[in-house]
């Protein structure tokens, strides 16, 4: 009988043991779980706020294209035209002169003076040494 009592009273203590090494294991569970939510709440904070702020770029984006669009769509100041048009009149103007030219058959038209072309074009101020 003394043999059953002390088996008893280990089998007990073992118990005891098992069910404290149990409470830390539920402790230890619920805290995880805890820090899973909380990581779970910021994460969700996180891509709610990037959602946001993407949403915004894509805002002033839009914007800034139909600000540009508009841009655009406006007709250029009239010394503008003006100097186009007389910019493609005068090269409309040149084109027989050249085009013997430029399909490689004539020598440059006349009136065109042909610059030498130098490899270094460097100027000296009187009275500086020269190296």
């Amino acid at each position: 009988m003394a043999s059953h009592l002390a088996q008893e009273v280990q089998l007990a203590r073992r118990h005891d043991k098992i069910l404290s090494q149990r409470l830390v294991l539920l402790q230890q569970m619920e805290n995880h779980l805890r820090d899973k939510k909380t990581e779970k709440t910021s994460q969700t904070q996180a891509a709610d706020a990037a959602y946001k702020r993407n949403a915004a770029l894509l805002n002033d984006i839009e914007a800034a294209e139909k600000r540009l669009q508009a841009r655009v769509h406006l007709q250029p100041h009239p010394d503008i035209v003006k100097l186009e048009t007389l910019y493609w009149a005068s090269v409309e103007e040149s084109i027989p002169k050249w085009e013997q030219f430029l399909l490689g058959r004539a020598q440059t038209p006349v009136g065109f003076k042909k610059k030498k072309s130098t490899k270094y074009n460097i100027s000296h101020p009187e009275g500086a040494a020269q190296r």
